[in-house]
Formats: structure tokens, sequence, C-alpha cells
């Protein structure tokens, strides 16, 4: 059984490099995890593999894990043991497979798996967050949160809500409240007004690719209600009506935009433009193609892999890129 050992240290040790998580055994068949949180991982394997695969989604999806002592009495061969020596080297395979691959989340009824592929994009979802960081107040709203990529670059604050309407993501944000006193996460539909009795004193509220899912008239009313006199609303919003296609429909969106159009429409709820600048140009031609030309209906996550590599040179070209960019950002302002 020395052996035995020896090997499973050295998998738990492995595992934890890639994890950053600090685990006494990841081969350790017992394992309790909240059911709605466990409904809502897809999983793959149905051998030894299992244990790694279900430990590196947990610290993928930033779950907090303890660690409790148990009885151990360890079998023979000869009692009924399975594990074999190959099956070493199957979940050395595994903790790459899972520790490269992001498939996190199950298809629910919200459809937005691929969305959280996509903000599982670090890189460039770091170059969202320097983008709108100068902009960010004190007091935010954070409208459809997710799973708090953008909330994580900007708390604390004095007052954060991070609001979503999926109740995965609820979940998944309030776990991550844990120990924030300074984070609030309530369900937010922002096209219902009813959902924004009690909210308000708000110097900044944030849409981040939400707008183009929601009827604008409703939800730029009820941002302006919930924002201080020279409190701001940030919008990321789609780019160019001619690039709409599968990805976007995909991504539940109902529209894209052109500027004047989106900037005429806050006008025209009262707010003034501070600032608005095109975002992510080099991405253009792949959303061309693939939304329109080879009408795909998502980004395989080698291809978001890449692009997220890709970023620190995207950074740099983004500013002196001819066309337009993906997304635009608006800063508007309620005078």
């Amino acid at each position: 059984m020395h052996r035995h050992t020896m090997v499973n240290k050295a998998l738990t040790f492995l595992s934890n490099c890639f994890t950053d998580l600090n685990l006494s055994d990841i081969e350790t068949a017992l394992k309790a995890v909240n059911t709605t949180l466990l409904k809502s991982i897809p999983l793959r394997s149905d051998d030894f593999r299992f244990e790694v695969e279900i430990v590196f989604k947990l610290a993928k999806r930033r779950a907090r894990v303890f660690e409790t002592p148990v009885r151990y009495v360890p079998r023979t061969y000869q009692e009924g043991k399975k594990i074999r020596p190959i099956d070493g080297f199957l979940a050395v395979l595994a903790m790459l497979r899972f520790w490269v691959i992001d498939d996190l989340y199950k298809e629910d009824e919200y459809g937005w798996p691929h969305l959280v592929e996509v903000e599982r994009t670090t890189r460039f979802n770091l170059w969202l967050g320097q983008a709108l960081r100068p902009f960010v107040g004190d007091r935010v709203l954070e409208l459809g949160a997710g799973i708090g990529t953008l909330t994580s670059q900007f708390i604390p604050r004095e007052y954060y809500v991070a609001s979503d309407v999926n109740p995965n993501y609820i979940h998944y944000l309030k776990s991550y409240s844990y120990g924030k006193p300074y984070l609030e996460v309530k369900e937010v539909d922002a096209n219902s007004e009813y959902s924004f009795v009690g909210l308000g004193g708000f110097d900044t509220v944030i849409v981040v690719n939400l707008l183009a899912q929601l009827e604008e008239p409703v939800v730029f009313t009820n941002i302006w209600r919930v924002l201080n006199s020279k409190g701001r609303a940030l919008f990321v919003v789609p780019l160019h009506k001619r690039l709409y296609g599968t990805l976007d429909r995909a991504l539940g969106r109902k529209r894209r935009y052109d500027r004047q159009d989106i900037e005429r429409s806050l006008i025209e709820t009262g707010f003034t433009i501070q600032k608005s600048f095109d975002f992510n140009r080099l991405c253009v031609p792949l959303w061309l193609l693939s939304g329109k030309v080879l009408r795909r209906k998502r980004l395989s996550r080698w291809e978001l892999k890449i692009l997220d590599t890709m970023i620190p040179v995207m950074k740099r070209l983004d500013r002196i890129w001819p066309w337009k960019g993906l997304a635009l950002v608006i800063v508007a302002e309620k005078p």
C-alpha cells in the first residue's frame, strides 16, 4: 500500500498546483456538494477520473471547499480494490483536460453556458474592466452580473449590488459574497420596474452585454430612477447592426446597435453622454465570418483560449485599427 499512498500524494500535489487548493487527498471517494451547485455542473466521467473532474470544476466555479477528517481502512486487491496503475496516468490526463477546458455549466432555460465561457476569458475581461474602472463610483449596481467576472474587479466598494435573473448565477454570487459585507446579491429583472423597488442611491449602474436582450425604454427608465444626481450608467453594447447573426441569436440578443441609435435613446431618457468609445476592433472579422458567413452558434473553447492569449497584442493595436469596434462603451450621466 506504500506505493499506492505515494502515487496518491503525488496526484494530490499536482492537483493542488493546478487548482490552487490545499487538499489532503483528491482521490477520496467521500465528497459532499451542494445539490443546486452539483446539478448545474456537467459531469463527463464515469470512472476514477470523476474525482479529478469534480474537484477541478468546483475550483473553477470558485466554490468554497472545506475538509473534515474521515476514517479509512484500506482494502487489498484480493478484498475487492478496483483502482489500477493505469488510473493514475488517466488522472493526470484528466487534470490537463479539465485545467484547459472550461466545461462548467449545464445548458439551462436561460441558454447562457456559452456566455459563461466568454466570461472566463480572463485577459479579455481584465481589459474590459480596465476600460470601465475609471468611471466606477463607490455605490454600484451591476445588472446581469453573471458569475461576477467584473464584480471581482470592482470590489471592494462602499456598497456593491451584484444582480442577475439566472438562479444558478444568483446562487454562485451569494456563495462568492460570503465574508464581503459590502457586497449584496439580489435578483433583479432589468425589464421590470417592480424589481427595482427598494433600490436607489447609486452613483454607478453597470450594464455589460445585457442591453441587447432587453426592452430599451423600460431599462433606461429603471436605471434613471435608482441613480443619484450626477450618477453614471456604464453600458457595453454590441456594435454594427449588419453583424447581427447566429452568434448573437445564440446569446439571446435581439439586436446590435449603431452609435447614433443608442445615444439617441439615452438622450431621450434624459441622460447626457459623457464619453463613448469603440472596443475590441480586431475581433470584427472573426464575428463576421462565424456569425454571418459560417452561421455558427458559438465559438469553440480553443478559439476563445487563443483569442484570450492574444489580448496583450490586441490591446496595443485596438486604438489604431481603422474600423469600428465589435462593442461600444458608453458612459451616460444623469444631470
